[in-house]
């Protein structure tokens, strides 16, 4: 996947009109996303819907199904959709989007994937006020998800997507627990995530 860039209207009410940067290894990063959701996509109160894409089959692309199943042990108070146990693969999002609509028509929907990107990219968490466009790193057009994104960089652009079958997953797995952390703490569950020691515990 590739990070669409946010638009920005001048609007401060327009959820399009930011993006937050930050290395995964950074120790403030699930603060600082977490104040960002917060302030943004989650400040209306609904009950979320948290759509985490992607495969178990690739480590680079398990990204989305490893968030999606800390978020489930930790009980994130959200709709939850892709986790290990049930993948939610890109093929799939068109028809997502369809039944979230109709399922959670008042929802505000998060959508988590992994990305490649340049060299200097690789490691960065990107939370983005622009939906997801499945596929689009590989020309496939299979429509967007979500009011908001989060994308983390796990792999480089120039390598091609073969890459994805070469990263660690240690890393993937590091990456995971802090997009968690930080729609938990979002979420005001962060007392959950601390009690159930997500970190090093092997939740996921």
């Amino acid at each position: 996947m590739r990070a669409q860039k946010p638009v920005n209207d001048g609007s401060m009410d327009n959820i399009t009109a930011f993006e937050t940067v930050i290395h995964a290894q950074n120790a403030l990063a699930p603060l600082v996303l977490a104040k960002c959701l917060r302030a943004s996509l989650l400040k209306t109160y609904v009950r979320p819907a948290i759509v985490c894409v992607g495969s178990d089959r690739v480590a680079g692309d398990s990204l989305g199904p490893l968030t999606g199943s800390i978020l489930q042990k930790c009980g994130a108070d959200a709709f939850l959709y892709g986790t290990l146990g049930r993948t939610v693969t890109a093929r799939e999002v068109p028809a997502l989007a369809s039944f979230l609509k109709k399922t959670h028509p008042k929802s505000p929907v998060l959508a988590i994937d992994a990305a490649v990107g340049s060299a200097e990219e690789v490691g960065l968490v990107k939370l983005s006020g622009a939906p997801l466009y499945p596929g689009s790193g590989t020309n496939k057009q299979l429509g967007c998800l979500g009011d908001a994104s989060i994308l983390g960089i796990v792999a480089r652009r120039e390598e091609g997507f073969a890459a994805l079958d070469r990263v660690r997953l240690g890393t993937v797995c590091r990456m995971a627990e802090v997009i968690a952390e930080a729609v938990l703490l979002a979420l005001e569950d962060g007392r959950r995530l601390t009690e159930r020691r997500v970190r090093g515990s092997g939740a996921w």
